[in-house]
């Protein structure tokens, strides 16, 4: 039998993780993520071969010659960490909206279980310390989500 509880429990991480809606949104930035993880490792690959280039280039030159060039390799250096870090920003951006809005998708659901069950708050499980099991709607929340997205 199911004690009635003002207060219920969610998992809001496995939530977002384990239904139909959570796994494409995250599939999305994870894609995402390994377009920009890729790109990362082709810039570094270009300036390391432009960075052997310079060092055997090194003897052929004046000091100013190699000094103009170096400042160029730095400038480069400099511009594409900057771009790459406002691209890593964006994504986390991109992340945290995603996760915003896959929470305002499923509030509907959540609040008809805090219905019927009778309740007036629900928490997020992180933040709990200890609660009994009975309190939590983390799997009937995920199954009704994806009934809902069948």
């Amino acid at each position: 039998m199911e004690i009635p509880s003002p207060i219920l429990i969610i998992d809001q991480d496995k939530l977002f993780s384990e239904t139909h809606l959570g796994v494409s949104a995250l599939q999305e930035l994870e894609a995402s993520a390994r377009i920009l993880a890729e790109e990362n490792e082709q810039i570094e690959a270009e300036l390391v071969a432009r960075e052997l280039e310079l060092t055997e280039l090194r003897s052929t030159m004046t000091t100013q010659e190699f000094r103009e060039l170096a400042d160029e390799f730095d400038a480069r250096v400099e511009k594409n960490r900057s771009e790459q870090d406002e691209k890593a920003r964006e994504l986390n951006r991109q992340r945290e909206e995603v996760r915003q809005t896959f929470f305002q998708d499923v509030a509907g659901v959540i609040s008809e279980i805090v219905r019927e069950k009778g309740a007036v708050v629900v928490l997020n499980r992180r933040n709990v310390f200890l609660s009994a099991d009975s309190i939590d709607i983390t799997e009937e929340a995920i199954q009704r989500v994806n009934e809902m997205t069948e």
